[in-house]
């Protein structure tokens, strides 16, 4: 399901969205999840990642769209921004925060229908290559080509990425099942490896980029490197 935010300070554009919103779900058999925000602040503080698309109003009394989206991609950099504008002088300064699109007011529905099915496509095109981790008690969305490998510690899941770590209670068969297709492997019943990331194989053990060495499990040894092989000839055809 798309997840939609509304952040508008003019109950009437605000009612006017809305409205766009419920003919778009009628007329193209669409469910969205939708949350509205009367101010910057409302989304911002602290931003959640958990939207795919955010029609944002630039002009708002206490933190302005720009501000606004600067938050928001601080934390999510891929979440498709919409500025809702009355002056098209404003528009310029959406590359700043990487907008989509902007639209004017008083927006018609055909431009909003037709903005609202590119963020469509856009998201469901992020929506295949990221996954939403809960950590510390609040959900980050993660690039899956980030992930170099995940591990099983007791009954915890850690998510091991380029950059951070991701710790939270789970299973290494509920995380293969989410993450099937997208070129992730067992070396052993710990460990699940991400191809991608994998420079090497030295013996029992699998090298992974920044030096940490996996173990490979004999029983699982011939069907790994099966499967990487298959993986390296496929990525260089």
């Amino acid at each position: 399901m798309i997840r939609i935010a509304i952040v508008e300070d003019e109950p009437r554009s605000m009612q006017l969205l809305l409205d766009h919103l419920s003919r778009y779900q009628a007329d193209h058999g669409e469910t969205l999840e939708i949350r509205t925000f009367t101010d910057g602040r409302g989304i911002a503080s602290p931003y959640l990642p958990v939207f795919d698309v955010v029609f944002l109003d630039v002009e708002m009394e206490h933190l302005d769209g720009f501000s606004t989206a600067r938050r928001i991609r601080e934390v999510d950099p891929e979440v498709v921004l919409v500025f809702i504008t009355n002056m098209a002088q404003f528009a310029i300064r959406g590359y700043e925060v990487d907008a989509l699109s902007y639209l004017l007011k008083p927006v018609p529905y055909f431009a909003f229908s037709q903005e609202l099915r590119r963020s469509i496509e856009r998201a469901s095109k992020r929506e295949r290559n990221s996954i939403m981790l809960s950590h510390g008690g609040e959900l980050a969305r993660v690039d899956v080509a980030g992930i170099v490998y995940l591990e099983s510690v007791k009954h915890r899941l850690v998510v091991h990425t380029l950059d951070k770590q991701y710790s939270f209670v789970g299973t290494l068969k509920e995380m293969e099942a989410t993450l099937a297709g997208n070129n992730f492997f067992r070396s052993n019943s710990c460990y699940l490896v991400n191809f991608r990331h994998v420079t090497g194989v030295k013996q029992n053990s699998c090298q992974l980029v920044g030096g940490r060495e996996l173990q490979i499990s004999r029983p699982r040894k011939k069907a790994f490197l099966d499967a990487l092989t298959d993986y390296v000839g496929g990525r260089s055809a």
